[in-house]
């Protein structure tokens, strides 16, 4: 197979979407958090390999389900990867992200490699089809602030004066691990059907598509309201903070009230609203 054509396929192989996201949000995390160049260039490309990581073991653990749905879309179904290709890649990537990681610093570089990557490897290789499903993201992107902060060096004048930075705010924690947990309902809403006869029971399968519907974007809002009063010290707000918050609101309601397809628009509309008042905080 031409190496280009192997390429293609790795890169659709690898979940680009969830890839790209997580990896831009990390960059820009490194980028609030005072990072330099430098450090947000090696940021950037330890979370995109651990990324690559999760998104091409994902798809070797769930091949033979993949197969027994029809999943020609997927490159190892289709015929476009062999599983030892996809294997070499995994170990490629596996061992660049370690080194990339502890560029980071052993702190930055240690949360990175346990708690984010770690995290999707867990919940790959069991507990997504666990009612705890939601924990790998919770604690994945509960770290990414912590992961950015320790490699950015912030933090106040008695840890730098040890040579250590301090954690990242609280508040910046919790709304990302409500932003993963939330990014994790609306990321299985659309293949719960499926998911439940190939015997997946992870939490959204458990709660059902409507409570679903009804919880993402109630934790969405929540990480939200967290990111937006966090870093003011509560109110009152300036008028950016205020819009944010009824953007959010807004597309929450939407979310709750509209039929179709349009709750799940509304609800990724929300994450990315999420996403981006956790970095401006």
């Amino acid at each position: 197979m031409p190496s280009t054509a192997v390429a293609g396929a790795l890169a659709r192989a690898c979940h680009p979407g969830p890839t790209v996201a997580v990896t831009l949000l990390a960059t820009l995390l490194a980028v609030s958090a005072g990072a330099g160049p430098a450090l947000v260039v090696a940021v950037a490309a330890a979370v995109l390999t651990g990324q690559l990581v999760i998104g091409w073991s994902n798809d070797l653990v769930d091949r033979d389900r993949d197969a027994s749905s029809g999943r020609t879309d997927k490159p190892l179904v289709g015929g476009e990867l062999s599983v030892g290709v996809l294997r070499r890649a995994v170990a490629a990537a596996a061992g660049t992200t370690v080194v990339l990681s502890l560029l980071l610093g052993w702190v930055a570089g240690g949360l990175h490699l346990l708690l984010v990557v770690g995290s999707g490897l867990a919940y790959n290789v069991g507990l997504k089809a666990t009612a705890v499903s939601w924990l790998p993201y919770a604690l994945a992107f509960g770290s990414l602030p912590q992961v950015a902060w320790w490699a950015g060096g912030s933090g106040p004048v008695a840890w730098a004066e040890l040579g250590m930075p301090s954690a990242a705010p609280w508040w910046a924690t919790l709304a990302g691990a409500l932003l993963g947990v939330g990014a994790h309902l609306l990321n299985a809403l659309p293949d719960l059907a499926e998911d439940e006869r190939q015997g997946v029971r992870g939490l959204p399968h458990r709660l059902g598509a409507g409570p679903v519907r009804r919880l993402a974007p109630l934790l969405l809002l929540a990480g939200v309201v967290l990111a937006v009063l966090g870093p003011a010290g509560g109110w009152p707000l300036g008028v950016p903070g205020l819009l944010t918050l009824v953007l959010a609101v807004a597309l929450a309601v939407l979310a709750w009230t509209l039929p179709g397809r349009a709750p799940f628009v509304a609800s990724m509309g929300m994450a990315v609203v999420a996403a981006a008042a956790l970095v401006v905080g």
